[in-house]
């Protein structure tokens, strides 16, 4: 009796998009061999808390998103490969920092312990430091187009740095001693960040593929709306899941006084915002045909998760 193919899920993609991540990043975080070099040596605990974080588990969404995004634009997983690892090492730098005791100060992270728990905190600040460094040099060294790879990295040094992520974790830590809701500010906080990132990873993927101007900014508006819904039901699940579904500290962000979309809006208006920005998501993905149908199954998903 002939079997019917199972039609594929997203859950089937974002797993086997995530397994070619882990593996090109495996190669990239490859310790060299120690020899007889004493530096050498003393490198291969650095390599060890770098590859502890990036292969030690996570969704790997921002680098699937490159991947995902360069296919809708007519690229390939191959040239698309050294953005989402870059991206992916930068993400994991930033977890890194995140989670030392002088930030949010978390000894949890993928279900096991942080960084700084398992190597100690000059030792994570380190292994940050190398996978912010090493994310550039897999640019320059993995994408042959030099016109390419320096928007890439004009486009994830943007996303990442003081106008970016960095900027948004110096006014979340500011906004912790407010104590009351500042809606302004929290939309500030999240769009710089958590929601740039996301949406770095989306323009990265349409740049390696060389798209167009109109599918580009499409793509920007899409991630950066994908990005504001990631972070709404984030917030929505450090109130509602268990610390072993997060894999981090559950009710940490409501303890340590963080401005989050449940604390300003509750529960339920939360749910609807990253509900609305799902839809954002979607709709400007127009331009695009099924080609783009992953993405936005992606959107839908980043509201519906449970970890």
């Amino acid at each position: 009796m002939t079997q019917v193919p199972q039609e594929r899920t997203l859950s089937d993609i974002l797993r086997e998009r995530g397994e070619m991540v882990r593996q090109a990043l495996d190669r990239a975080l490859a310790a060299p061999d120690p020899g007889t070099d004493a530096a050498r040596e003393h490198s291969q605990r650095l390599y060890e808390a770098m590859r502890y974080m990036v292969l030690g588990g996570g969704k790997k969404l921002r680098p699937v998103l490159v991947l995902l995004a360069a296919e809708a634009c007519g690229g390939s997983v191959e040239e698309a490969m050294p953005a989402a690892c870059s991206v992916e090492m930068v993400h994991t730098y930033s977890l890194i920092h995140d989670d030392l005791p002088a930030m949010d100060n978390d000894d949890l992270r993928h279900g096991k312990p942080s960084c700084h728990r398992a190597f100690g905190e000059a030792m994570a600040i380190l292994a940050g430091d190398a996978l912010l460094t090493e994310a550039f040099a897999v640019l320059a060294t993995g994408v042959a187009d030099v016109a390419k790879a320096r928007r890439l990295a004009a486009e994830l040094a943007g996303a990442a740095g003081a106008a970016g992520m960095v900027g948004g974790q110096v006014a979340d830590l500011a906004a912790e001693r407010q104590g009351s809701c500042d809606e302004r500010i929290l939309d500030i906080i999240h769009r710089r960040k958590t929601a740039r990132m996301i949406e770095a990873s989306a323009v990265m993927g349409a740049i390696v593929a060389g798209a167009s101007e109109h599918y580009e900014r499409s793509l920007r508006a899409y991630g950066a709306h994908l990005g504001m819904a990631f972070q709404i039901a984030d917030d929505i699940l450090d109130t509602t899941a268990s610390t072993q579904a997060l894999g981090k500290t559950a009710g940490k962000d409501a303890a340590a006084g963080k401005l989050t979309y449940v604390k300003c809006y509750g529960l339920a208006a939360a749910r609807d915002r990253a509900r609305a920005e799902a839809d954002r998501a979607v709709d400007a993905l127009t331009v695009f045909g099924h080609e783009a149908d992953w993405l936005r199954d992606l959107a839908r998903f980043v509201v519906e998760r449970s970890s």
